[in-house]
């Protein structure tokens, strides 16, 4: 919106005084520093077991696979680190200590290099699924280094060790 105006602002001025090379280069720069690109397609991919062997991605901690996505996990939250697989690549975020603690102490945000996450749980509706599991509905929301929202999915969140 911003780019508009001043776009249209050098077109009135345009038609009035002609801009010096300086106010040129000022307002050129001025629009692309307020550009921004736009959201990226983010595609979570199933973490199975032979990641979680190859990678040792085995303890305590919380999964979720979205809903029509099958069993697989897409991410996997522990008490200091959690995961999700993109384009074939393993992306690790740092557990965010002051986030509200989920079961089995994984966290509910993740901070990475490009991207945080955050996973959200009911808590109260939660299902004994195994011996040291239990299910509960929840979410799964990915979001890039400016914030914007490039993955959210309703799903399964499985907690335990």
């Amino acid at each position: 919106m911003r780019a508009i105006a001043v776009a249209l602002s050098l077109l009135v001025v345009g038609c009035t005084d002609p801009l010096s090379e300086a106010e040129r280069e000022d307002a050129v720069a001025e629009v692309e520093a307020n550009q921004q690109p736009p959201v990226e397609q983010f595609e979570p991919e199933p973490i199975r077991y032979r990641e979680i062997e190859k990678y040792g991605l085995f303890g305590a901690g919380c999964s979720f696979a979205p809903d029509g996505g099958g069993l697989g996990a897409v991410a996997i939250a522990m008490a200091d680190e959690g995961y999700i697989i993109r384009d074939g690549d393993l992306l690790r975020f740092a557990a965010d200590a002051g986030s509200r603690e989920l079961p089995y102490l994984a966290r509910s945000k993740y901070t990475g290099l490009e991207y945080s996450f955050i996973l959200d749980l009911d808590e109260a509706g939660g299902e004994q699924s195994g011996m040291e599991t239990t299910d509960y509905r929840g979410s799964l929301v990915v979001r890039d280094a400016g914030d914007r929202m490039v993955y959210e999915a309703d799903g399964l969140v499985q907690c335990g060790a």
